[in-house]
């Protein structure tokens, strides 16, 4: 361990976690999600929360999507951007989710 470079020291921790997928039906799934999305949590801190285990800090919150070549030939056309832009076209989907964000109503918080 001691010949690891000083910043992949900081990343040893997370590298050796173990991540866990679960298989249930549709009815548990959507009650996880719909609950950690009530309470701002991702699924994954929610089922930290059911298990008595706390949440985690997101060091940078994101959101994911994943996209074959065929989802990219639609993108590159849908932005008008070739195809092998990737940056471009990821730059676009983010351009769009912020826009997307922006244009739908905020509900009030209630404390």
């Amino acid at each position: 361990m001691n010949d690891l470079p000083n910043n992949w020291k900081k990343s040893d921790k997370s590298i050796r976690a173990i991540q866990l997928a679960f298989e249930f039906s549709k009815t548990v799934a959507e009650v996880i999600r719909n609950q950690a999305n009530k309470q701002g949590l991702s699924s994954s801190d929610q089922i930290r929360s059911i298990i008595g285990l706390q949440p985690k800090v997101p060091k940078r919150p994101r959101l994911t999507v994943s996209l074959s070549e065929q989802d990219y030939e639609i993108l590159a056309n849908r932005y008008q951007l070739p195809l092998d832009d990737k940056a471009g076209i990821r730059q676009a989907i983010a351009d769009e989710l912020i826009a997307y964000s922006q244009s739908v109503p905020q509900r009030e918080e209630t404390n």
